[in-house]
Formats: structure tokens, C-alpha cells, sequence
């Protein structure tokens, strides 16, 4: 336990000096991190964690999505939701239908380890993105679309992982009707998880006026809301979004006082600093681990694939919308298509997956790959375009 605690202040101390070098060069805080990650590794000085899915699950996903779903203004998405939800949904099933299908034809791999592939590189993930976005300072509808989607797609993404495991590894994968319905049931319950807990935590709020309660109170409903969805096996990304918004925006109707609504916005604005600190650090230091030699030429393959599928899915999908009251401008098409990140969330699963999965070694180092690619190359590149944007960076 000391150690570890050793290994987190030396992270911070690191995390610090890069946010204020980073800021003096304007260069991207994610793409510094990851620099100083690997900087370390190659220096053989470890940083003492790993990255695992147990950690970004247990520990360092829930204040991300907590923290980004506090800004979210419920009267703004509830104008975009259904562009939202078939983003995270049909785009999802478009975007793995490029890559599954790509690497089958062109690289001849086994249906089901490409599939399994294709899903853990389909979704955007909420970390990066909202990583990009807050250093940014980008708000607005281009924010509120892009990290949205980043937050529904988890309940797409962990049913269609479900089944891709299982068809790799020998299993049954479920009918179209009962994988529906697994679907629905992740999506659903998870935010039905996440308004119990926060709606709880609200209750126990209005009842105090210390700023310090009204925090622990928010804890209990980021952490709270994941690992009680995660218990029954349903969204805890979901969970956690569901329950942020719900204290964000019932909290500034009265049931957090002014004072508490300060604190518990400054308090998760440290939290994430920390916990995306501790990701991109960690992502840095795996990617020096990772021995391209073997697989480089399919890891180019996928990362093309998996740009040609985001941008078939994002500007298909606004399309569709492009006569309603949702359409979305060229710039915000091109935002939501080079800005869609991949990163740890990806990184986690794809460790996760059992020693004797098939190619299992090769999808870990592509996904290491992609997931570099993604951080480094489009977060450099989307930075200054994002900055360019109005403040509001709305219609």
C-alpha cells in the first residue's frame, strides 16, 4: 500500500510539471502525458501501476463521466438525443461493420477475432474525449454532441463485445431478438441505476448545508451508481452519466446550496485532473511495452479502417438529420468525426480478454496501436481547430 501511494504522488508531481511545460509550448496536456509516460518507461524508472481493466474501471472511469456529466444542461441534450442515441448505436454497428469486414477481406483474419477487434475499436472513447475537450475549453453543442455520444455508446459497445467474446471463444452468441433485449436492458438499467443513486444522494443532500457532505454525497453517487449497475452486469458508464446529470442539474435547482455546488464543482474538476492524469501517464508507459515489428503493417490497416468507419458513420448518420432541427454543421461533422478518440477504455478490454483468446497478443498490440494514433496524432490536430471555435461553440 505505501508503495503504491509512492507511485501515485510521483505520478502527480510528474502530471504537474507536464500541465505547466505543456501550457508554456502549447502542446496538448493528453499528448504531454503520454510523452512523459513513455519517457519514463524508456528511463526504466516504472511508474509501479498498471494499466487494467479493473483499474479504469473501479477507480478512475467513474469521476470522468461524473464530472463531464455535471455540465451537461439537460434542456440542451434533450434536444439532440435521438441524433445522440443513433450516433451510439447505429454509428457503432457501422463503424465495426468497416472494420470486421476490412480485416476479413484484406488482411484474412477469422471472423470472430475481427469482430472482437472491430467493437473495441468502434466506440469513441469517454476518457480521451473528454480529456480533449476540457483542455480545449470548448463548450457548447459540438461539446455536448461529441462527449454524449462518447457516454451512450458504452451500452452498444458491451453488449456487442458480449457477443464477439463469446463466438471467439466457442461460445454461443445470443439471437438477434434475446442480443436486443440485452441491449436495451444494459442501456436502460444502467440509467435506471444511476437516477436511484443520484436521486438518493439528492434526497440526503437537501437535508444538510455543509459543502463537505454535499461532496461525500456526490462520491456516493459517481462510485455508487457504476458499481451498483456493474453489479448486474448492466452500464456503469451509463450509470455514473445518469446520475451527473441529474445532480447537475436538479443540485442547481436548490437541492445543493451555493456554496456546496462551488465546492463539488472544484472537487471533480481535481478528480478528473487526477484520474486522467494517471491514464495518459499509464497509456505512455504500456505503449514503450509494445513490440510493433511483428504486426505493423495489419496495425496500419485497422487504424485507416478505423478512421474510414467513424467517418461513414458520422457524416452518414448526420445526413439522415440534415433536413430536421438537428442538423449538424460541416465543422461539427468533421469535430465529431476526427475528434472521436480512442483511448483507455478500449486498452482495458482488450487486456482483459483471457490468455488463450485467439490472437489475442496481436489485437492487444493493434489496439495499443490505434489508441496511440488516436491520443498523439488526431489529439494534436483536433486541439487547435477546437480552439478556434466560438466560445459557445454552437450553431
Amino acid at each position: 500500500m505505501g508503495q503504491t501511494i509512492e507511485h501515485v504522488v510521483v505520478m502527480m508531481l510528474i502530471a504537474s510539471l507536464v500541465a505547466m511545460i505543456a501550457r508554456r509550448i502549447a502542446l496538448p496536456y493528453t499528448v504531454g502525458l503520454v510523452a512523459a509516460g513513455a519517457l519514463v518507461a524508456l528511463f526504466r524508472a516504472p511508474l509501479g501501476i498498471h494499466l487494467t481493466r479493473d483499474l479504469v474501471f473501479s477507480l478512475l472511469l467513474p469521476p470522468l463521466i461524473f464530472e463531464a456529466a455535471l455540465q451537461i444542461e439537460w434542456s440542451h441534450l434533450k434536444r439532440d438525443l435521438t441524433l445522440v442515441i443513433v450516433l451510439a448505436t447505429f454509428g457503432i454497428v457501422a463503424s465495426a461493420a468497416v472494420i470486421g469486414f476490412g480485416l476479413v477481406t484484406f488482411a484474412h483474419w477469422p471472423a470472430a477475432p475481427a469482430l472482437v477487434i472491430a467493437v473495441l475499436l468502434s466506440a469513441t472513447d469517454p476518457v480521451a474525449v473528454i480529456a480533449t475537450f476540457n483542455e480545449a475549453k470548448v463548450g457548447g453543442r459540438v461539446r455536448l454532441l461529441v462527449e454524449a455520444e462518447s457516454l451512450f455508446n458504452d451500452g452498444t459497445a458491451a453488449v456487442m463485445f458480449t457477443i464477439a467474446v463469446a463466438a471467439a471463444t466457442g461460445g454461443t452468441a445470443p439471437e438477434l431478438l434475446p442480443g436486443l433485449w440485452s441491449f436495451v436492458a444494459t442501456f436502460a438499467g444502467g440509467i435506471v441505476c444511476g437516477l436511484a443513486v443520484g436521486g438518493l444522494a439528492l434526497l440526503l443532500a437537501w437535508k444538510t448545508d455543509d459543502h463537505l457532505v454535499e461532496i461525500a454525497f456526490t462520491s456516493v453517487a459517481a462510485y455508487g451508481s457504476f458499481q451498483l449497475a456493474e453489479h448486474f452486469h448492466l452500464s456503469g458508464i451509463l450509470a455514473a452519466m445518469s446520475a451527473g446529470i441529474l445532480m447537475g442539474n436538479v443540485g442547481s435547482c436548490g437541492s445543493l446550496t451555493d456554496k456546496g455546488r462551488d465546492a463539488v464543482i472544484s472537487f471533480w474538476e481535481y478528480i478528473a485532473f487526477v484520474a486522467n492524469s494517471i491514464i495518459f501517464l499509464l497509456i505512455g508507459s504500456e505503449l514503450v511495452a509494445v513490440s510493433f515489428g511483428s504486426f505493423w503493417p495489419t496495425a496500419l490497416l485497422v487504424i485507416a479502417l478505423s478512421l474510414a468507419g467513424r467517418f461513414l458513420s458520422v457524416y452518414g448518420i448526420c445526413a439522415l438529420f440534415s433536413r430536421s432541427a438537428s442538423k449538424v454543421s460541416r465543422m461539427h461533422q468533421f469535430i465529431l468525426f476526427w475528434g472521436g478518440l480512442r483511448g483507455a477504455l478500449a486498452l482495458a478490454l482488450a487486456l482483459a480478454l483471457p490468455e488463450t483468446f485467439p490472437l489475442r497478443g496481436t489485437i492487444t498490440g493493434i489496439v495499443f496501436a490505434v489508441v496511440g494514433f488516436s491520443v498523439v496524432v488526431q489529439g494534436l490536430t483536433i486541439a487547435p481547430v477546437l480552439r478556434r471555435l466560438p466560445t459557445e461553440g454552437s450553431e
